[in-house]
């Protein structure tokens, strides 16, 4: 840790706030190399679905390794990564009628939200994206240029032109009220002859884990489609399965034009992301947008497994869905139990938050945790909201193991003993 803290970048931040060096992990426990256990409700921020070092994951990993089986391939042929298109669309696109051209623009979520613009603008003839206060697409320009967070807008040094802010659905200060006349708003832009796109996500996982309705979301798409604006939906946290179905906005009935996927898509934790683009908006010209890393075959393995072990049939959703609706009556209880504390309760399925109206004590209820080693974070504009993504093969026990530990931080951070 001395040798981290030497020489690693000023910018890591996860380190400092889990002060432990860990050398193994396996399904939802992190240990340390003098064996120390930790309840990991963390997940890879959202990256492990299936837990660490999920054993048919690993095993097809191994086999494909000990067989010399193609690493590095950019976009060439490989059965690899044939293996993890076919697979992709019987077990996902195809069952649920969506019609996607798949596109592998490089390793994290933050490329395919830039090639999402870059290819909105393209096929639109338009300049100008809309994006959601509070939201959050990654930290390179182009996804910077798309935030609603200031402090993050801010760290690219420079400023942005050719996007526009609109009012997200529910947050922390909004009740619930009539779906606003989207229409209206986004001719209010000023900038609505030009709009190429609009960019969501159906909860902000980093801003909050604010929670947009469905009949709020099926307004924004009505309305993007009457006015020619492309409708982005960024699926990189809460999608392959984090809300209970493979996409966030299935329960909404959405076809998105485009879809940025990422993070639990690799199955394993290896970098991997993906863009799903509607047939007729695939106008690239061979190689316009590329990278080495456009496609890493490892994850390609991991990825198409994950599918075969937990897409073939409902199981998964269906118990995601049961247990998040468990974990979200245990925080609307753990709300009930400090009144006038101002907590709320927030997110869907596995992706769920508890408010604070003051940030300290989110933070404080986060160190006590860990303490009593349990691995969650804060998001939010202010770090205010504990945010809880358990692995959804997390087994019972588990997960009643870590909302005991919670319950008690929050006791503790709100000034119990």
């Amino acid at each position: 840790m001395s040798v981290v803290a030497d020489r690693e970048s000023e910018v890591r931040s996860y380190s400092r706030v889990w002060p432990a060096a860990f050398d193994h992990a396996r399904g939802s426990w992190l240990y340390t190399k003098t064996g120390d256990a930790y309840l990991d409700f963390f997940s890879g921020a959202g990256t492990l679905n299936y837990g660490h070092n999920e054993p048919r994951l690993k095993g097809a990993l191994i086999d494909y390794l000990q067989r010399d089986g193609v690493t590095h391939g950019l976009d060439m042929f490989t059965t690899a990564r044939a293996d993890m298109v076919d697979t992709l669309s019987t077990l996902v696109l195809e069952p649920r009628g969506l019609d996607y051209k798949i596109a592998f623009p490089g390793p994290a979520g933050a490329t395919a939200v830039e090639a999402a613009l870059k290819l909105a603008r393209k096929a639109s003839g338009r300049k100008v994206v809309g994006y959601f206060d509070m939201g959050y697409h990654g930290m390179t320009a182009g996804a910077l240029s798309v935030a609603g967070n200031a402090t993050r807008r801010a760290s690219a040094g420079v400023p942005f032109g050719y996007t526009v802010e609109l009012p997200y659905d529910l947050g922390p200060d909004r009740a619930a009220g009539e779906v606003p006349d989207f229409d209206r708003l986004l001719a209010g832009t000023g900038r609505l002859a030009d709009l190429a796109a609009v960019i969501v996500e159906t909860v902000q996982g980093e801003g909050g884990m604010n929670t947009a309705r469905s009949a709020w979301l099926r307004a924004l798409a009505a309305a993007c489609r009457r006015n020619g604006v492309l409708l982005i939906v960024d699926d990189i946290q809460m999608g392959c399965g984090r809300t209970g179905p493979f996409f966030s906005f299935e329960d909404a009935g959405l076809v998105p034009d485009m879809v940025c996927l990422s993070k639990g898509i690799g199955g394993y934790g290896c970098p991997l992301s993906l863009l799903l683009i509607r047939p007729e908006l695939d106008v690239w010209r061979p190689g316009e947008h590329n990278g080495t890393f456009r496609g890493f075959n490892l994850a390609f393995v991991t990825g198409a497994e994950a599918l075969r072990a937990y897409w073939s049939d409902d199981k998964l959703e269906r118990s995601t869905r049961a247990r998040g609706e468990l974990v979200g009556q245990l925080l609307r209880d753990i709300a009930a139990e400090h009144p006038g504390a101002g907590l709320d309760v927030r997110g869907r399925g596995l992706a769920l938050g508890l408010g604070f109206a003051d940030p300290a004590q989110a933070r404080r209820a986060q160190s006590v945790a860990f303490e009593r080693h349990l691995l969650m974070e804060t998001s939010g504009a202010h770090d205010n909201v504990v945010k809880l993504l358990p692995a959804l093969t997390i087994a019972d026990d588990e997960l009643e193991q870590g909302l005991t530990i919670l319950r008690d931080s929050v006791r503790v951070a709100l000034g119990g003993e």
